[in-house]
């Protein structure tokens, strides 16, 4: 089913159910390509990116997708839209709800939105829908951008994650599944202790959303936790609490070889201390880290854009947390500093020339506003007048993921999506931090 088109405040015209007028559509650069590769007669750039109501990874996709020439649906369980359905860059916006028990709903909706408007690719933005297609690709009737599902799988267990980086070169904290054996031998110097659940996703899945990771300071915050993760059949793991900044290594794992290449770090992150990034910038890639990591995504199978999470602590070590297969909250960041990134993966998804990508610009830098003016409400470094302004003042040369003034839906989207009904009752989409806003 598709969502009535609303006109956009920045756009000349609304959006309809069909395409685009030609004259909209933005000029594609003549690109050297392989006999091979060719894009061959009648083929459609036409993507369904299927996202969370408050997915910013989302919006920076899409918005990228568009300048590089290709057709963008989004497909959102909230009847609104969501922060991406308010994007001028996206042309169709269809009621996807996510994969949950049989999945039958979502795979009905998705097949639905294909026959209205013919997609050629699918994307997941959250982790359950990136698992969900890619566990249910042959029921689908377009290709599917995700690695194949045991790939998927591979690279979603944290507990089989860790193991295989520390072969391949990676540090990892220490990760143990939280079996009562081990539980039995944790004393008071264990703690701090990070509560996880292995997976995001499996097939049958009844919770609507994810539970995020906690931190426990004690044998009894623990056993709330754990018992909050198996109330809902879930694998809880436990990892070893390493303090540090939150970095990444970004790519597109292309032919055995991590290009495009972003690293960023994160100076804050919200919520604290184990949130998303509020703030990051780009560094220099560091080509030991990103040697490794190619041995890990090679022994997985990966192929396709990939964030690699780090905890770095103070002697610079850089520990894997979590290997993300989809766009991410500071995907704008990635795109500032290596154009081209998003569109390179969906290329590479449907068979097109896919260019050599370099490294990408190092220095830039990144805000969520929103979450950063919560971690200054909280945190008060320095006090909160010297906090909040500190958060002003990086906004103003910084990427930001929602917000944008020849793009103002999703602001628009995010604003009225907080504002609480004359009900009383929560606004769409809101509540859950699996889906952080701004």
């Amino acid at each position: 089913m598709t969502l009535a088109p609303r006109s956009s405040p920045s756009s000349p015209s609304s959006r309809s159910p069909s395409s685009r007028s030609a004259a909209e559509a933005p000029a594609t650069a003549t690109r050297p390509r392989s006999a091979a590769a060719s894009e061959g007669p009648g083929r459609r750039r036409s993507v369904l990116i299927i996202a969370g109501s408050r997915d910013r990874g989302a919006v920076a996709a899409a918005r990228s997708l568009r300048a590089a020439g290709w057709t963008v649906g989004a497909g959102v369980p909230d009847a609104g839209g969501g922060l991406v359905g308010g994007s001028n860059a996206v042309a169709h916006v269809h009621r996807v709800p996510r994969p949950r028990g049989d999945a039958s709903d979502f795979l009905a909706a998705i097949r639905a939105a294909h026959a209205e408007v013919g997609y050629e690719l699918l994307v997941g933005a959250g982790d359950d829908s990136l698992s969900a297609l890619s566990h249910y690709r042959d029921r689908l009737p377009a290709r599917v951008a995700h690695p194949p599902a045991v790939a998927v799988k591979r690279a979603g267990d944290k507990l089989l994650l860790s193991r295989w980086a520390e072969d391949a070169g990676l540090a990892a904290p220490e990760t143990l599944p939280a079996t009562a054996a081990v539980l039995d031998r944790l004393t008071a110097r264990d703690f701090p202790l990070v509560v996880k659940n292995r997976r995001h996703w499996r097939p049958g899945q009844l919770r609507p959303l994810r539970l995020e990771t906690r931190v426990c300071a004690d044998h009894a915050e623990l056993r709330d936790a754990l018992a909050a993760f198996r109330a809902d059949g879930d694998e809880p793991i436990l990892q070893q609490y390493r303090p540090g900044r939150l970095g990444a290594l970004i790519g597109l794992f292309h032919n055995g070889r991590l290009v495009g290449r972003v690293q960023q770090e994160s100076p804050r992150l919200w919520p604290t201390p184990a949130g998303s990034s509020a703030r990051a910038r780009t560094v220099p890639v560091d080509r030991t880290l990103a040697a490794s990591a190619e041995r890990l995504l090679a022994r997985v199978e990966w192929s396709g854009l990939v964030e690699l999470q780090f905890l770095i602590s103070e002697d610079g070590v850089h520990r894997l947390i979590d290997l993300n297969g989809r766009y991410f909250g500071s995907l704008a960041l990635t795109e500032r500093a290596r154009p081209g990134l998003v569109d390179a993966w969906a290329r590479q998804a449907t068979d097109r020339y896919v260019p050599w990508l370099q490294d990408g610009e190092v220095g830039l830098r990144y805000q969520w506003f929103p979450g950063d003016v919560r971690r200054a409400l909280v945190e008060r470094r320095n006090g909160l007048v010297a906090d909040l302004g500190g958060t002003l003042c990086w906004a103003l040369r910084s990427q930001h993921s929602v917000f944008r003034a020849q793009d103002p839906g999703p602001a628009v989207s995010l604003i009225t999506g907080s504002i609480p009904r004359v009900d009383g009752s929560e606004p769409a989409g809101s509540g859950s931090r699996a889906e952080p806003a701004g």
